[in-house]
């Protein structure tokens, strides 16, 4: 829910790294398990209801034009001439729309995904992430998903249908969750009328009304509406129980659908629980030429923000023009889900390698790779990075 990153320890001692922890620590053997018998959950549950599951690319050509994502680039080495740059998906979800629009219904992609952030709490630049789409349906039915989901793993684990977190009070997983709309949570607790609001500039100068002197002319849209919802609305959601937070300003739901009779508002739904933010998804936008508009907007977004920017994918687009119908889809982090069945309080304690050991295994292979190098050559090895090993083919 907080789009600001709390950076984790920058000191963790060389032997906390997990896969050196795993020989002594049994809790981390324990939710290693868990988070296995979870991942054949997730797959036995979507088998059951007859979804198809989608093997969807790492490498894709062109990444997503979301303004607070940002990829990772990869450079493709196809041979002689040009070396061309892929980027690691931060999402599989325009490939699986191609699939939709071949005539595919029911499918999930359960997989790794890469994100340029920082590491904190509850961010792992690799992530596991689990995306559902279901041809012919709206929002709703996909929330319905998420909720039966979470209490068949629960069940599964003998966890449920009261979730026990240590000292906080148990998370009541009986369905159906609430589900509040983004428009009344504002309004009761922040005093904003998001109706009213036409643009940014007057949303701006409405929160700067509001004591929110640090808003600056240059915040997009999502920035100044979590400034004021981090601060105002957040401490008054529901605690004992998942929710929804549903129908999102158009603003902040790009590839989503308009809601019918309501001109302001999108089918865009976030699941939350126990303090994390769950899953995010909607009733896809399937016209091709609001969607081509939607990612030039955000294409102007990034400029403005000074991030790298992308030509805007047509092959998506074509996709949409050949006919997608209409569809709604969700987008789940399997690693806060783990957490939060766990009572993990932090992500790198349900992961086997999470970032920051990646990093000290550089750091130990490199401090002792060069202690080598120079005891086997009477000389310290040359700064930047090791030099390449000759073709050998």
């Amino acid at each position: 829910m907080n789009p600001g990153k709390v950076l984790v320890r920058a000191d963790l001692p060389k032997e906390e790294r997990n896969w050196i922890r795993l020989k002594r620590d049994q809790r981390l053997r324990e939710t290693l398990s868990l988070r296995s018998r979870v991942l054949m959950g997730v797959r036995c549950f979507f088998h059951k209801r007859g979804f198809l599951e989608i093997d969807a690319p790492a490498l894709v050509p062109l990444p997503g034009m979301e303004p607070h994502l940002d990829p990772m680039k990869v450079e493709a080495g196809l041979g002689e001439g040009e070396t061309p740059v892929f980027y690691l998906h931060t999402s599989p979800e325009y490939c699986m729309k191609k699939l939709l629009s071949a005539g595919l219904d029911r499918i999930y992609c359960l997989g790794h995904v890469f994100r340029a952030e920082e590491l904190s709490q509850t961010h792992n630049p690799e992530f596991t992430l689990l995306e559902w789409y279901r041809a012919a349906e709206d929002y709703a039915s996909v929330m319905c998903d998420c909720e039966e989901l979470v209490v068949y793993l629960a069940d599964m684990l003998g966890k449920g249908p009261k979730l026990l977190r240590g000292s906080s009070e148990p998370l009541h997983l009986e369905p159906p969750w609430p589900r509040i709309t983004v428009w009344e949570a504002m309004k009761e607790h922040a005093g904003v009328d998001l109706e009213e609001v036409r643009d940014l500039d007057q949303f701006i100068a409405l929160v700067r009304s509001k004591g929110y002197r640090e808003v600056e002319d240059s915040w997009p849209w999502e920035d100044v509406f979590y400034r004021v919802f981090l601060q105002e609305v957040e401490p008054h959601l529901p605690k004992d129980k998942p929710f929804f937070l549903v129908d999102y300003p158009l603003e902040m739901a790009s590839l989503a659908r308009k809601k019918p009779g309501a001109a302001r508002w999108a089918e865009r739904f976030e699941l939350y629980a126990g303090g994390l933010e769950l899953a995010n998804g909607f009733s896809e936008l399937t016209d091709p030429l609001e969607q081509e508009k939607r990612l030039w907007a955000e294409r102007r977004q990034r400029q403005e923000m000074g991030k790298e920017t992308f030509p805007v994918d047509y092959s998506f687009l074509q996709a949409l023009r050949l006919g997608m119908g209409q569809a709604a889809g969700v987008a789940l982090g399997v690693d806060r889900l783990i957490m939060l069945l766990s009572g993990a309080t932090r992500i790198r304690e349900v992961l086997p390698f999470p970032m920051e050991d990646l990093l000290l295994d550089l750091e130990t292979a490199v401090a002792e790779f060069k202690s080598k190098e120079q005891s086997l050559t009477g000389r310290p090895s040359p700064s930047g990075p090791a030099p390449k090993h000759p073709d050998k083919s």
